[in-house]
């Protein structure tokens, strides 16, 4: 089916129209040796005197007569009586004619001032398009193309349009060629490589040029092809030395995905397979091999299935009897798919297995949970293929061919650490965890800024036998900017390491999406949540509202061990609420085999009274959640200690200084203390059967209440250790974590 964007006078559309591409082989290959032939002049003066959508002869009247009364009627019939002269509907629609009367000039100049030639007079060109306007003058397409001898359209051929990859891609064309005055015609070949030739040839022959976004026809073909195309740019197939050719670096993309499994403790990956014709498929599972045989221990599978979401959906059942802990989708559609079903049959994603995309649709970061996917500039990519057909459509010089266009890794909540009983069966098969070796030091890194954006940051650690190694990963620090509106976008930590590699965080988990790691969540805010989900209302529960805010960070300088930012809370029209200042300060405890992350936040009531609220002042006992709060991930065995206390509901809702989760992942044991400043204990929101995670509640049964012009402040230090501490031990490193 081929779609035509159309244009309302000169500017352009939207409007869609069908039209059957649908022609024989042998059709379309004579068709394919013919150029369009001007017609006389006699011919062009008739067209170009037709109204659009007229033949040159219509609207004109034509009478009825009797016939003449020396022509005897016919034998044994009545002479006709006289009948009524009958005309034709008169017509409404100016002709260039009429436009050329009325402005004084010949029906060339006005072709000339319609065609935008700078030939006329400014003058006489003026006082055409005034005539035009007034008589509503509306030139015809076919006479205009005549004229020019051009279309000033050009085909963009896609193998499936239902996919939003390359509706995307269409836009960025669409959008650059409309800004150039070109008209864009859509062929969508539907995934039948047979029928796909034929459509491309009859695209080319309606229009000026073409671009062909991922051709799924065999190599040869495609080069026997593209000759008979040009002017047209090759989008997503490797170049062919004459066609203008954008590339995407398979390679590089897929290297980040293994890279970021592995990171995760993933071994055994499994791809799901894309459409066997497609020239990306192949790339990217040749690059997935390649990825997998230079990674120690990595088994790579692969399992057939599509490009669309019905693939992945049928594929589940495969997918959970391979056992990989890690999937790799062909795209995006087909990871939409799986994570559908797995929802379905209750598995947890990433908890029980990690999924990963490619293409980072639009929609992907709206999937249930996040997808972490290789992004591709599918936008800019078109506008780029637009750039690259330009010269061939204005005889300029040919632009170079752009280096292989590297994808983005756009990490969400679908991928997690690998399983603690896969991690068990796999890694220690029943002996004793190693010994830790301690930090020495730890220092937080920036990532090179993306724009005018703050950029995101690191926490790394040194051991003393590491000389010039990369560093232990310990924190990720992400600007939140890419959270769904509704989960309150924020600043958080994710995924946070013991200095064994332990991750005591979780991302978006299936019980409350809108849990990030750990992170300043606060439910209302002067009517604004900056908790993300639904808000509690009193006398009607929680309800989901439109009031979710978000926090920008403003700046971030890092200095070793320490990083501070400036942060705007915006409400949910984006107005500035109130000013944050945030110090991140870690360090390492050799002696303790630990190491200490210190969170200092104070709020800045700048723009008027702040009245900050919790589920619990508003009706919900028990329930005074939000402030600073850790999102732990979840264990084999999860257990909480307080000062003196011991069990969730001994800690939850208690003022002692600090607390502990001690957690068993296989024969792995972590201990995360959580120390409040001396000056600023707080009840503790604590939650442990439902799910691991805790926090100081700002407003435990009580609003907190800030003047205008005043502050708000609150902290949290954790303590990470790689074993198994009793109450003793936590009290010991709590009361040295908020020492210099």
């Amino acid at each position: 089916m081929v779609y035509c964007p159309q244009r309302s006078g000169t500017g352009a559309g939207t409007t869609t129209c069908g039209l059957k591409a649908r022609r024989t082989t042998q059709e379309a290959r004579r068709l394919s040796h013919q150029r369009p032939q001007h017609p006389g002049t006699a011919a062009l003066d008739a067209a170009l005197a037709a109204p659009a959508g007229t033949t040159p002869d219509a609207g004109t009247t034509t009478a009825l007569r009797p016939a003449p009364a020396d022509r005897p009627a016919p034998a044994g019939r009545p002479a006709p009586a006289e009948r009524p002269e009958r005309t034709r509907p008169r017509r409404t629609t100016a002709t260039i004619a009429e436009v050329a009367d009325a402005a004084g000039v010949s029906r060339a100049t006005v072709s000339r001032v319609m065609n935008g030639r700078d030939t006329v007079d400014a003058d006489l060109a003026a006082r055409v398009r005034e005539a035009a306007d007034r008589l509503a003058y509306r030139p015809s397409n076919v006479a205009r193309s005549l004229s020019l001898g051009r279309t000033e359209t050009v085909a963009v051929v896609v193998p499936d349009l239902a996919n939003p990859m390359f509706q995307q891609v269409l836009r960025g064309v669409a959008a650059a060629a409309g800004d150039a005055g070109y008209r864009v015609l859509v062929a969508d070949t539907a995934e039948h490589v047979d029928d796909e030739q034929t459509v491309v040839l009859d695209a080319r022959l309606r229009c000026d040029a073409i671009v062909l976004v991922s051709p799924r026809m065999p190599e040869r073909a495609l080069r026997a092809l593209l000759p008979q195309l040009r002017p047209a740019v090759l989008v997503n197939r490797a170049p062919d030395g004459g066609t203008p050719t954008l590339e995407i670096d398979y390679a590089d993309g897929v290297a980040q995905i293994v890279d970021h499994l592995v990171g995760l403790g993933h071994r055994h990956l499994l791809y799901l397979a894309g459409p066997p014709e497609s020239a990306s498929h192949r790339r990217r599972l040749e690059a997935l091999r390649v990825a997998a045989a230079h990674r120690e221990g990595v088994r790579l599978s692969e399992m057939p299935a599509g490009a669309s979401v019905d693939a992945g959906y049928a594929a589940a059942a495969d997918v959970l009897a391979s056992r990989a802990t890690a999937v790799v989708a062909y795209n995006d559609l087909v990871a939409f798919g799986l994570l559908a079903r797995l929802n379905e049959l209750g598995v947890a994603v990433p908890g029980d297995v990690s999924i990963v995309g490619f293409d980072d649709i639009e929609l992907a970061r709206f999937a249930t949970p996040s997808l972490t996917t290789a992004a591709v500039p599918q936008v800019d990519l078109g506008r780029l293929a637009w750039a690259h057909l330009q010269p061939g459509l204005t005889g300029g010089d040919p632009m170079p061919d752009p280096a292989p266009i590297a994808p983005t890794l756009a990490v969400r909540a679908s991928s997690g650490p690998v399983p603690p009983s896969v991690r068990l069966a796999r890694d220690t098969a029943g002996a004793a965890p190693a010994d830790v070796v301690p930090l020495v030091d730890v220092r937080w890194v920036l990532d090179a800024a993306d724009g005018d954006g703050v950029p995101a940051a690191a926490l790394v650690g040194r051991t003393a036998d590491e000389d010039a190694a990369p560093g232990v990963p310990l924190v990720r620090y992400a600007t939140g900017a890419d959270l769904p509106p509704v989960h309150s976008p924020r600043p958080y930590l994710h995924p946070v390491h013991t200095a064994a590699g332990t991750a005591v965080t979780d991302l978006s988990p299936v019980d409350h999406r809108h849990h990030y790691g750990m992170s300043f969540a606060v439910p209302v805010v002067n009517g604004t949540s900056y908790w993300g989900g639904r808000t509690f209302l009193r006398d009607e529960g929680p309800t989901l509202l439109p009031n979710h805010g978000r926090q920008v960070p403003r700046s971030r300088r890092a200095d070793a061990g320490s990083l501070t930012e400036q942060i705007a809370w915006l409400d949910e029209r984006g107005a500035d609420l109130l000013r944050e200042e945030r110090t991140l300060d870690a360090a390492a405890w050799t002696d303790a085999a630990a190491w200490v992350l210190r969170w200092s936040s104070t709020l800045h009531a700048e723009h008027g009274d702040l009245r900050v609220e919790s589920p619990a002042t508003n009706g919900r006992p028990q329930a005074g959640y939000g402030g600073l709060f850790w999102r732990l991930a979840a264990a084999d065995t999860t257990a909480v200690l307080g000062d003196g206390l011991a069990g969730e509901a001994a800690v939850h809702g208690s003022t002692s200084s600090w607390l502990a989760f001690v957690q068993r992942r296989g024969l792995a044991s972590t201990t995360l203390v959580l120390v409040q400043p001396p000056a600023q204990v707080r009840p503790w929101f604590v939650r442990v059967a439902e799910y691991p995670g805790a926090g100081p509640a700002l407003a435990w049964d009580a609003p907190a209440l800030v003047p205008a012009g005043g502050t708000l402040a609150a902290g949290l230090a954790a303590v990470l250790v790689d074993r198994a501490l009793d109450a003793d031990e936590a009290a010991t490193l709590a009361a040295r974590a908020w020492e210099a």
